[in-house]
């Protein structure tokens, strides 16, 4: 049996599982879900909330496979993903890449089909967004490249609202603004964590190309915006003091992260910040679903009376 064949052979549907990037996919999930909630004084329709976030998790896990295509070389040479089944030929190029067009087909069409063209359509230009302009160009290309190809990962929340509402509103673009701000403090943690990987495949993270210091003062600046850009869906009226007070406590915690990074006192601390990190983005939006129900005189609908 030839090399490619055993390989073939021993393909485990794990591996497929773990091309998707599964925990990823279902962080971006839940923003999504809930900035269709966030559009909605009510419940969100059954079917809206089942195939639009089917046709959005497709998408995302094509755009997953596509970075692992792309980057299958330098995920070798990695310590953090030289396990990869790509990376390791576990998987065969050739599947992966069928693998990766199927689930954005079909994800395009169970958008077009049973959703709306709008939400199918900013649904592809963020795929495109990480799948070609950030993963092949400029990750390569910048050190910014986490702060201008962010802006595809921030989309969900905007692809949830567009899903139950069919247009563009400013308060889903807030949602999108937030995930945005939050890129950049929870990636370059990570990044200072892997820092040497990084330098090894001459990928130009900011760790690399402007150092460590420099990449931890800049995550503090990332932080402290963010809490700002936090405070705007109460001072809006999108939300209320629940959601008021969930954004300062978990605000605080991310400050306080970020300052134990940056005095440099705890080689934990760059992992810390990154999972913490996680759990913070997770919890805001919670807490602003959870805020969106218990105080219904603050909602949507009556803004748009």
């Amino acid at each position: 049996m030839s090399t490619q064949a055993a390989a073939t052979a021993s393909v485990s549907w794990r591996d497929y599982y773990e091309l998707c990037k599964p925990n990823v996919v279902l962080l971006m999930l839940l923003t999504s879900v809930i900035g269709m909630f966030m559009a909605v004084p009510g419940m969100v329709p059954l079917r809206v909330l089942i195939l639009g976030n089917l046709g959005i998790a497709l998408c995302a896990a094509s755009a997953a496979a596509v970075n692992h295509l792309v980057d299958r070389r330098i995920d070798l040479i990695m310590a953090r993903t030289k396990n990869r089944p790509i990376a390791t030929g576990r998987l065969p190029t050739r599947n992966a890449a069928l693998f990766a067009g199927v689930l954005g087909v079909a994800g395009m069409a169970v958008l077009l089909i049973y959703i709306n063209a709008l939400t199918a359509w900013l649904t592809l230009a963020s795929l495109l967004g990480y799948a070609v302009v950030y993963t092949l160009f400029l990750k390569r290309a910048t050190p910014q490249n986490i702060v201008i190809g962010g802006i595809a990962g921030a989309a969900p929340p905007l692809l949830g609202w567009t899903a139950v509402t069919g247009e563009i509103h400013g308060h889903a673009l807030l949602l999108v603004l937030i995930i945005f701000v939050w890129t950049p403090p929870h990636f370059w943690a990570l990044a200072i964590h892997r820092r040497d990987d990084y330098a090894k495949v001459d990928i130009p993270m900011l760790p690399v190309t402007h150092g460590i210091g420099y990449t931890k003062l800049h995550t503090l600046l990332y932080t402290l915006l963010l809490f700002v850009v936090t405070l705007l869906p109460f001072a809006t009226g999108m939300s209320g003091p629940l959601y008021l007070l969930g954004a300062v406590c978990l605000g605080a915690g991310f400050i306080y992260w970020a300052i134990v990074l940056i005095r440099g006192q705890n080689p934990k601390a760059p992992m810390a910040t990154f999972k913490y990190s996680i759990v913070y983005l997770m919890a805001l939006f919670i807490v602003m679903l959870l805020d969106h129900y218990l105080y219904p005189a603050v909602t949507v609908f009556e803004v748009r009376q």
